[in-house]
């Protein structure tokens, strides 16, 4: 049923930065939303329709730079459309797991994976007290609340202490920290003004290491 309403609800398009892949996307943000509640049960914003700024950077980087994750386990956090997860694996990571707790967002995901024929392992659940291993952690726009930001930055680090490469896409969000990153790649982002309030975004991409 979730498959049905993600493919009712968007259209398959190349992302802007990464036409290599197609993902369903959403037009407007509020109503699609709406309709996501129309059951009557509150849901999270569809995060899920739209390629955001940081997993832009974040595919384009893992697409460009295939050794980072060819032949290793990578967790997409937060995974939101699977945007990310689909340029893993694309890339020849394997396996690639897409984490989030929205269920829309693994459908999506689910359903991206299976547009682009890539195989993605669809993983609901809060995993932030977890500290499974994976060879590579991919996070984009995961800095955008302090209770957020809170939650995941102790999650990173942990990953990056036991050796795992964490990369963080990120377009200037609030939270992002201010130490214990470098700066791997830069890019200007297209981005939808409905969302954004303008249509690029500059992001850069960062390696989180433990400190």
């Amino acid at each position: 049923m979730l498959l049905e309403f993600i493919r009712g609800n968007t259209t398959p398009a190349p992302v802007p930065f990464v036409p290599e892949i197609t993902l369903f996307q959403a037009d407007e943000p509020i109503a699609l939303w709406e309709k996501t509640e129309a059951a009557g049960v509150a849901q999270p914003p569809p995060f899920w329709a739209f390629a955001w700024a940081g997993g832009q950077a974040l595919a384009r980087h893992v697409l460009d730079h295939r050794d980072l994750v060819a032949g290793r386990s990578v967790l997409d956090f937060a995974t939101g459309s699977g945007l990310v997860a689909v340029a893993a694996a694309v890339a020849g990571a394997h396996p690639v797991t897409a984490n989030d707790i929205d269920p829309y967002s693994l459908a999506a995901a689910t359903a991206n994976a299976a547009a682009n024929d890539v195989d993605v392992i669809a993983l609901e659940e809060d995993i932030l007290d977890r500290d499974d291993d994976y060879g590579v952690i991919l996070a984009g726009d995961v800095f955008y609340s302090r209770e957020m930001a809170a939650r995941v930055l102790p999650f990173l680090r942990r990953a990056a202490g036991r050796g795992s490469l964490v990369l963080v896409g990120d377009p200037g969000r609030a939270y992002l920290p201010d130490s214990g990153l470098i700066e791997r790649a830069a890019y200007d982002i297209p981005v939808p003004v409905s969302l954004e309030s303008v249509p690029t975004r500059h992001t850069k991409v960062w390696q989180l290491i433990n400190r």
